[in-house]
């Protein structure tokens, strides 16, 4: 019997949580999380992860099993949520997955691209560059040598910019030219589910979800986290913008109006990054379960 994954995606704010949940408790199965930042147990609230009544509403999967001082990466996610996989499939024929992070969403999906090794050189001048010259420098560099990529990155994130740039100047080809190359294939059939609003719905969603981080303490959670704000895992929308508030460069309003910018633009890279699968299947935000289940059972036939 084929074995489905269900795969919902959009930008942040959107409800994916919710409607995870609704399809899980329909399929009995359930979830597994593919947002990057909700695997880390240290971030709760910025990072909008499911409350303690949505976590016991469906059993959820890569959801704070890790520490902020873990290395833990899109290759290692890709192999322990294949692994898990394969153990929720022998039991059950529907699973579901939810995630805004483009790229983990695609490891699970699709596989990893092979990108070809380069000289470790290459990275050490990056971060000389980064420190020295900005990260606006870096991402000039990146747009004149391979602006596709530059488009479809997190390019406020300066190690996504720095690994792109290393392939470009390691291998003398783009970073995009590596990209959805033949991967290994998946046992399981994906049917991806994408929700969508207007604009100003979605960045006034955005503006809310903030208010309602800081009033649940978010400032609280990040001066937890001030001693580690070096580490990647917490250069994060919500984290960065409160750190250079508590390192008093920014006043509190500055630091929160800038959350609100700088989440509003990660939701045009995560449409952007998604609405490259041709077959989502797209429904607004407010769409009824019944029929977003409707097209999922006439793609399983």
């Amino acid at each position: 019997m084929t074995k489905f994954l269900i795969s919902i995606v959009g930008p942040t704010a959107i409800g994916k949580t919710a409607l995870s949940i609704k399809l899980a408790q329909h399929y009995n199965t359930d979830i597994i999380s593919a947002d990057s930042r909700q695997f880390f147990k240290e971030m709760q609230i910025g990072t909008a992860a499911p409350t303690k009544e949505e976590l016991t509403a469906a059993k959820h999967h890569f959801i704070h099993h890790k520490s902020v001082q873990d290395h833990y990466n899109v290759g290692a996610f890709e192999k322990d949520a294949l692994r898990f996989l394969n153990i929720l499939f022998k039991t059950k024929n529907v699973v579901i997955m939810v995630g805004g992070s483009g790229l983990y969403v695609d490891a699970v999906t699709k596989g990893l691209d092979d990108f070809p090794e380069v000289d470790k050189t290459i990275r050490k001048s990056l971060n000389t560059d980064l420190k020295t010259k900005g990260l606006e420098h870096l991402q000039n560099q990146l747009k004149a040598l391979d602006e596709a990529t530059y488009n479809s990155i997190a390019i406020d994130n300066p190690h996504r910019v720095i690994r792109a740039l290393e392939i470009c100047l390691g291998s003398g080809k783009p970073y995009s030219s590596f990209i959805n190359k033949e991967k290994n294939k998946r046992h399981f059939k994906t049917i991806t589910i994408g929700l969508k609003a207007d604009r100003e719905i979605i960045y006034n969603r955005i503006n809310q979800r903030v208010d309602f981080m800081v009033d649940s303490g978010l400032l609280e959670e990040v001066k937890n986290l001030l001693p580690f704000q070096e580490l990647n895992a917490l250069n994060t929308v919500g984290y960065k913008e409160l750190f250079n508030y508590l390192n008093g460069e920014w006043t509190l309003d500055f630091a929160i109006s800038e959350i609100k910018k700088n989440t509003r633009r990660f939701a045009k890279r995560q449409l952007t990054w998604f609405k490259r699968n041709e077959n989502t299947l797209w429904f607004d935000y407010l769409s009824n379960t019944d029929n977003i289940i409707n097209s999922i059972e006439k793609e399983m036939g």
